[in-house]
């Protein structure tokens, strides 16, 4: 789907999945579980929409950075939660396109963290290696990924549904490191099968010392 039909939904508000809020299973975490990524860092919010987590991520002390490649969704972004140049930033961008992430400074390496809310389930199943790829290649060593995915079973989409056993596969695969992957505590009712997940990009191994 391009931008111009998402902006469509935006504009009619009929985007689907807007809360109006951060997603609770996501807020919770982040503010009370002890196994949650602490601030500060660089953290990316890709197809972020109205951008409710990532003013969220500013709040708790991170420096956070919502991307989306609808207009229509960063705009309403920013009318919600403003904007920081150190704290809270907007991206009309498309999470595929390298050149225009880097040249808003988001390249190979450079974050701390990536969030993830309804962007994985928006996209054409077909993407979600390169998904899982293009944060991959985002993270720094040791950086994490925080997921939030909807892995009901209905058929079509947007959104578009998961398999919870199969996606754990396909982020191993991708070269993520499995810290959490458990059903989401405290969903809205609307929202089933939701399951939390956080991952992390390996540290390389050190080379052997050379005398």
């Amino acid at each position: 789907m391009v931008g111009t039909d998402w902006d469509q939904r935006y504009r009619e508000g009929s985007d689907r999945w807007e809360l109006g809020h951060p997603a609770p299973p996501l807020e919770a975490f982040l503010r009370r579980d002890a196994r949650a990524p602490q601030p500060p860092g660089r953290v990316l919010v890709p197809g972020c929409g109205r951008g409710h987590e990532v003013a969220l991520l500013a709040h708790l002390g991170y420096g956070a950075i919502g991307v989306d490649f609808s207009r229509e969704a960063i705009q309403a972004a920013k009318a919600l939660h403003g904007s920081d140049p150190d704290q809270l930033r907007w991206l009309q961008a498309d999470l595929f396109h390298a050149e225009a992430l880097a040249a808003a400074g988001i390249s190979a390496a450079s974050l701390q963290g990536v969030l993830e809310h309804t962007c994985f389930c928006a996209i054409d199943p077909a993407q979600r290696t390169a998904y899982l790829d293009t944060v991959m290649r985002l993270l720094a060593p040791g950086g994490w990924l925080l997921g939030l995915f909807w892995c009901h079973q209905r058929p079509g989409g947007p959104p578009w549904g998961s398999d919870a056993a199969l996606l754990a596969q396909q982020l191993a695969a991708a070269g993520f490191r499995q810290e959490l992957w458990e059903p989401a505590q405290g969903s809205v009712v609307e929202r089933d099968h939701e399951w939390l997940g956080l991952w992390r990009r390996p540290v390389p191994e050190p080379g052997p010392v050379v005398a």
